[in-house]
């Protein structure tokens, strides 16, 4: 019976100190409530010692979280449905802020997260959430930490995913691609033939000015037709010729 007293004793230190003595990692921040009544500031990682029952130490952890936002049903400004979504990165940088301000502040971000994407999307146009990414990614990354910054929480980083449309949509899209690259086509084939024209202008100015050089012509293409074995047989015949023949039948014709 004298030594159950000591036992008794050493029982309760036992229990007290397996709720006084905390070891708080370098990626955590300890909470603690001292009679339901946050301290001022939260601990540091380390061995940490608090008098529990009063004291009561809540960890909160300071690293990056990664929130993936299911996909959510949109109408963009051009009323197009689409389903869009997301990734957000986000961490605490306030844990008195994050455990006094929400009961779950991964799950309330996430809630705002998803209506957050949904009102964003609904202010851009389709083709603007396609190619402008990084646009709504900033409205969204903005608004969200805005938003989560009384509750001790910054938005590093959100980013679309991806981006459902339509079937008939993206037919849609296909016709009007295809449209641009014909058109793109037609504009690039008539430059070269305005060029090339160009350039025939002025081998005629220069032929017009050095008559000897349409006949190192005709050569060079009688050169480059006989260059293969056939039976074709060219006789070049000059444009004055033809020009001064039409001249005489015209003169020769009485007149009406």
């Amino acid at each position: 019976m004298e030594m159950l007293g000591p036992v008794i004793a050493f029982i309760f230190f036992l229990i007290w100190f397996a709720n006084s003595v905390y070891v708080i990692k370098e990626w955590e921040n300890g909470v603690i409530l001292r009679l339901g009544r946050m301290t001022d500031a939260p601990k540091g990682a380390g061995l940490r010692i608090v008098v529990w029952p009063i004291d009561k130490l809540f960890r909160i952890s300071l690293q990056i979280e990664t929130l993936d936002v299911p996909p959510q049903d949109v109408i963009t400004r051009d009323n197009v449905s689409a389903k869009v979504n997301a990734v957000c990165y986000f961490k605490v940088i306030n844990a008195n802020l994050a455990l006094l301000r929400t009961k779950n502040y991964i799950y309330a971000t996430s809630q705002l997260a998803q209506t957050t994407l949904r009102s964003v999307c609904g202010q851009f146009e389709l083709d603007e959430i396609l190619s402008e990414r990084d646009k709504v990614n900033e409205k969204l990354q903005t608004i969200l930490d805005q938003d989560t910054e009384p509750w001790g929480i910054k938005v590093t980083k959100v980013e679309l995913k991806q981006v459902d449309i339509p079937e008939a949509m993206q037919r849609a899209i296909a016709k009007q691609a295809e449209a641009e690259r014909e058109r793109r086509a037609k504009v690039i084939h008539a430059d070269g033939e305005f060029q090339a024209a160009g350039k025939l202008a002025e081998a005629a100015g220069v032929l017009e000015s050095r008559p000897a050089a349409i006949q190192l012509r005709y050569l060079q293409t009688l050169t480059e037709i006989g260059a293969e074995k056939n039976t074709t047989v060219v006789f070049p015949l000059p444009v004055d010729i033809i020009s001064l023949w039409a001249k005489t039948q015209a003169n020769l014709q009485p007149p009406k």
